[in-house]
């Protein structure tokens, strides 16, 4: 999952909402898209005659550095489009709608901003499987150890755990394909497919002598955002790995097991957490923070702050925290960590400095299955501190090496635990 952040709809307090913002930004797209197909007419007709005009995008001009204001003229673009179409060698297996859709994602990347970006039907149905935790396919988490394709942990009661995949299992083929050919995202993509649909693993697996071949059918995965465990000694582990949809009710979740089990101390793991949903974030926060409490401070493009504030409903604040982070942790996962350290005195965070990932994006839906993301704001810790490209430095610096991670060991969990014992 890419990192990012994205604003909804009903966060308490403001007076402006998401659908309010896409209901104006979607009417402007459409006025837009109108003036911008009476520009291709007049661009097509231009290029044809070979007598170029400035072909205004409706009423939409350009600033140019030298602050005078010219019409964009769009009879470039479409030269390029009929050169290509017409002089290029290979030109019959040109697929005009991926060119149409790269035009857009190169627009979107002239920015600059890697967060703002454009999604294809197929980036975007993946992009909301990614941030709903809900997709098909066979249901295992996957990575790489010492070189190798490596089931990290088949998920409880899916198709890959049914199976017989076990946690160690080294993937060596996926179909007829090696897996030493492709990368670990190619591998997912493999994996994944629709409900019903069959894939044939090949895999090793360590104290056997031969390989052997796994039938899979895959099925619909709801993966939980959300995980607890009780470490024993009062202290309760909740690992949070995104902030989705249903991320805040299974937190709830978690909090009555903190209360059946008593527990006095928490470690909160945000390591690998690229973020989600902005409100997802305050309302965790909510949760961890006294009323009132600075949650984070939004800063859009004039400058103008205003402040997220937990808007209630606090169980935790009391309870002695050690937040894990690492390079992982982006976004939604920094602004909940920069909240508590800010907010409260009994919080210890471990780990590796976070990603550094502070703006803030909306979700747009467009036309043909698409969308795109596009930064609205940028985001503060509650003492108005800027991580974006900084990142926030934990309290107590632990590395994790590769061997650590080869052999299941987890130095940073070690010492959180050390802490919440002392």
């Amino acid at each position: 999952m890419e990192n990012l952040e994205i604003k909804e709809n009903n966060i308490e307090k403001k007076n402006r909402t998401l659908m309010n913002k896409v209901l104006v930004f979607g009417f402007i797209v459409l006025m837009l898209i109108a003036s911008f197909w009476l520009g291709v007419q007049r661009g097509k007709k231009d290029v044809l005659e070979n007598s170029p005009k400035d072909l205004p995008l409706g009423q939409t001009t350009v600033l140019n550095k030298n602050g005078e204001m010219n019409n964009l003229d769009f009879s470039l673009f479409w030269r390029v489009w009929d050169i290509l179409k017409s002089k290029y060698v290979d030109s019959d297996k040109l697929d005009a709608q991926k060119i149409f859709y790269g035009s857009i994602k190169g627009m979107l990347q002239a920015t600059g901003d890697p967060y703002t970006s454009f999604f294809d039907p197929e980036e975007n149905k993946k992009f909301n499987e990614d941030i709903t935790g809900s997709f098909e396919g066979i249901g295992a988490e996957i990575g790489i150890r010492g070189g190798v394709l490596t089931i990290i942990a088949p998920l409880e009661g899916t198709p890959a755990e049914k199976a017989g995949l076990r946690p160690g299992d080294k993937i060596i083929k996926i179909g007829e394909k090696n897996t030493t050919e492709i990368t670990i995202d190619e591998a997912v993509d493999m994996l994944h497919g629709k409900k019903g649909t069959e894939i044939k693993i090949e895999i090793y697996r360590e104290g056997e002598k031969d390989t052997k071949e796994i039938s899979i059918i895959r099925d619909v995965i709801n993966v939980k955002s959300v995980n607890f465990e009780d470490k024993g000694n009062d202290v309760a582990y909740i690992k949070i790995s995104r902030f989705g949809e249903s991320t805040f009710s299974e937190f709830g979740q978690a909090l009555k097991n903190i209360k059946e089990k008593k527990s006095k101390i928490l470690i909160l793991d945000l390591r690998n957490n690229p973020g989600g949903y902005l409100e997802t974030s305050v309302e965790i926060g909510s949760k961890m923070l006294p009323k009132g409490s600075v949650v984070v401070i939004e800063e859009d493009k004039g400058g103008k702050r205003e402040e997220l504030k937990a808007i209630g409903g606090d169980e935790l604040s009391q309870i002695k925290t050690i937040v894990l982070i690492n390079e992982g942790s982006a976004s939604a996962s920094e602004i909940l960590a920069g909240s508590l350290r800010e907010n409260r005195e009994n919080v210890t965070l471990v780990g590796k400095k976070s990603y550094g990932k502070g703006s803030v994006q909306e979700l747009v839906s467009l036309s043909q299955g698409t969308a795109m993301k596009v930064t609205v704001a940028k985001w503060l810790t509650p003492k108005g501190n800027q991580i974006n490209e900084k990142g926030i430095s934990p309290d107590v610096e632990v590395e994790l090496t590769n061997d650590d991670y080869d052999n299941n060991r987890d130095p940073q969990l070690d010492k959180a635990l050390e802490i919440a014992n002392q």
